[in-house]
């Protein structure tokens, strides 16, 4: 996708799915998902894309994001990271930054691999809230520690919003995780959105009141979601997402008081 001067491209590692009402539900509905049935398939299963994204800025090659890494389960099919950046013809050693939206597992799969860092000349960036969260509290899940511990040499931590490189800045946005952080890509007067999973599927910009169970606290991930989506609106920004169908771009638009996103572009 062009935004202005700066090419915003997908990297896509594979796909998951899960049943659509193990991921998205409305409280106090059973089967919310009823007027949203042609987002599954028959089996009533959710298919997310899983990958990043890369740009070029500044003299910079930047990685948002990187998948599923090489992990093995039914439900996903993985490993095509590395492939498609090099489709771009960047190698791992050519990446200068690696920013991650937050620290879920099918975010930060190519941040390592066996305990090896994958992307040796960049510097990874991380929300302080997260990374104390997911790598440092008592309680840190032990497959995040032994994922994320080998970049931390490489690592920088942040807790504002701050600009990255040119026309890029990041803004945290939590609620999905403590840290979650919204990169917006800017240049000639367009703007893009990253949302990473503060938005897991098209569905959560029409239906204002749905909950992820992902979400570390559903009411904040909720109220920053509406937020985000109503300043999207109204500026007409492009918006992507961490698990939308290949990881497309769209707009967000209104019609009889209901937002619903459309795809621009195939």
């Amino acid at each position: 996708m062009k935004i202005g001067q700066l090419d915003v491209l997908p990297v896509i590692d594979g796909s998951m799915q899960a049943p659509a009402r193990d991921i998205l539900s409305r409280p106090g509905v059973d089967d919310a998902w009823a007027c949203h049935s042609e987002l599954l398939d028959d089996s009533g299963a959710l298919h997310m894309t899983a990958g990043g994204f890369l740009i070029r800025t500044g003299g910079r090659i930047i990685v948002i994001d990187t998948g599923l890494g090489t992990i093995k389960a039914d439900d996903v099919q993985v490993g095509g990271f590395l492939d498609s950046l090099r489709g771009y013809g960047v190698e791992p050693a050519d990446v200068t930054d690696v920013l991650f939206t937050h620290l879920h597992y099918d975010h930060v799969g190519w941040a390592t691999s066996k305990g090896q860092v994958i992307f040796p000349n960049a510097t990874y960036r991380a929300h302080a809230a997260d990374w104390a969260h997911f790598v440092t509290a008592d309680d840190a899940v032990p497959g995040a520690v032994k994922k994320l511990k080998p970049i931390e040499p490489q690592l920088e931590l942040f807790d504002a919003e701050h600009t990255v490189a040119p026309g890029l800045d990041a803004r945290p946005a939590p609620g999905h995780t403590p840290g979650t952080t919204l990169f917006i890509i800017s240049s000639e007067g367009q703007r893009a959105l990253l949302l990473g999973d503060i938005v897991h599927s098209v569905v959560e910009l029409s239906e204002p009141d749905w909950q992820a169970v992902y979400d570390v606290d559903a009411a904040m991930a909720s109220a920053v979601r509406n937020a985000i989506a109503d300043e999207a609106l109204a500026k007409a920004d492009l918006v992507a997402a961490g698990h939308f169908p290949d990881l497309a771009f769209g707009r967000i638009l209104k019609s009889d008081g209901v937002r619903r996103w459309e795809r621009v572009g195939r």
